[in-house]
């Protein structure tokens, strides 16, 4: 199926700089019953939103690039809470890779890209920079060179090259399967069906 391609994006920030961000608190679980992918952006941190929550200060309105902390989106698999940070606008997570820890849950990275999230992982000396300009900065994104500019200075970050092609070209799992439809036909051509033997 085709997704909007990312290759660069410029937009300004909304800072939640804190570590081990589970689903339940990017979606709560009460929302999880509805039946279609639409009407998540306005439960996105649902129980912990309010005057004073970074996402709801002046500074951080019509961000479109969200700053995290590590360990993003761990807990259990929610593809929700993908659509939720995707309906309330944004189109990049930025959080911060350690030695120790990665920026995202394996989950939720799958979750991402096939959705069409982008993903980044800085250092903690250049994500720092990012967390510190504070909400409302302007930075840029190319997918491309895999760079992030902020205030003149250029982030380089690193992204699986699978993903990198099918964020790029807009192309979810089934996309990306059906670029190899020919293939997968003439395979079934020459296998012929396939009958199961009988009971003896």
């Amino acid at each position: 199926m085709a997704m909007e391609p990312f290759l660069t994006h410029s937009g300004r920030t909304a800072v939640l700089d804190q570590p081990n961000m589970d689903t339940d608190r990017i979606i709560p679980a009460r929302f999880l019953s509805r039946v279609d992918r639409t009407g998540y952006g306005e439960q996105l941190f649902a129980d912990v939103r309010g005057p004073d929550f970074p996402l709801d200060r002046p500074e951080a309105k019509g961000a479109s690039v969200l700053v995290v902390g590590e360990n993003f989106g761990c807990g259990s698999s929610r593809e929700h809470a993908v659509w939720a940070i995707q309906q309330a606008g944004f189109r990049a997570v930025i959080a911060q890779k350690t030695e120790r820890v990665t920026g995202f849950s394996d989950i939720f990275r799958q979750n991402a890209t096939i959705n069409g999230l982008l993903l980044v992982e800085l250092p903690p000396g250049e994500h720092r920079k990012l967390a510190d300009a504070g909400s409302g900065a302007e930075v840029s994104i190319d997918l491309p060179a895999q760079t992030v500019l902020l205030n003149g200075e250029v982030m380089r970050f690193d992204i699986n090259a699978a993903t990198k092609k099918a964020l790029m070209e807009g192309l979810d799992l089934i996309g990306s399967t059906l670029q190899h439809e020919e293939k997968i036909a003439a395979y079934e051509r020459q296998r012929g069906p396939w009958i199961p033997p009988r009971r003896k």
